[in-house]
């Protein structure tokens, strides 16, 4: 079995591909969702075709899709729309890929949510990623982890049953971050393996 990248922008990779609004149900696993970046004075009817979208059997997550401090959405639409798609994922029963920049005091109100929340490509302090686990919440890491030493040191303590590994949008090779996550805690690149797909198993089935 291939490595698993959590969340990426390639289809020629193994794990789930992040589909963009317009695109054509691609043939493998991916995610549909409204990112912050992309809300428009259309997002409702925007929303309507994720809706219908999602409920592919292909689409393994609802996603990504979250909230952005950096972007000039109002912050009180952002909140609107993701409301929109957790209640939509609990209704389907399918996990959520969330996007969060700079709003994670407000991202961890929504931890009583009815379905697993993930959020991708953690790059932030030891404190807020304790916070997120003792909230529920998974995390999902990326490039950063090979050269970014706090990371490595959250990673070394974080459950491997509450991780994810990915690439995103990045261009390298998904093998290169399971070697140093395998380093860093300690386990074989094989029970790694095992234990990524086993945690996808874990949250799609409990979606």
């Amino acid at each position: 079995m291939d490595f698993l990248d959590f969340h990426h922008h390639q289809l020629s990779k193994t794990g789930i591909y992040n589909l963009n609004l317009n695109e054509e149900i691609p043939p493998g696993k991916f995610s549909a969702g409204l990112h912050p970046k992309d809300i428009t004075e259309n997002w409702k009817s925007d929303f309507e075709k994720i809706k219908t979208i999602s409920l592919s059997e292909n689409c393994l997550a609802i996603g990504e899709c979250g909230l952005d401090g950096i972007i000039t959405i109002d912050e009180n639409l952002q909140n609107e729309i993701f409301k929109a798609h957790i209640s939509w994922a609990e209704e389907i029963q399918k996990p959520i890929i969330i996007h969060c920049v700079r709003r994670f005091s407000q991202i961890s109100h929504y931890k009583k949510a009815k379905v697993p929340l993930v959020i991708h490509g953690f790059n932030k302090k030891e404190n807020i990623a304790q916070e997120l686990l003792d909230a529920g919440f998974y995390l999902s890491f990326g490039r950063a982890t090979l050269e970014n030493l706090s990371l490595q040191k959250i990673i070394k303590n974080f459950p491997v049953q509450r991780l994810f590994l990915e690439t995103d949008d990045a261009d390298f090779e998904i093998i290169k971050l399971y070697e140093k996550v395998s380093e860093i805690k300690s386990i074989t690149l094989e029970n790694l393996k095992d234990q990524m797909w086993e945690n996808l198993d874990n949250i799609v089935r409990n979606g």
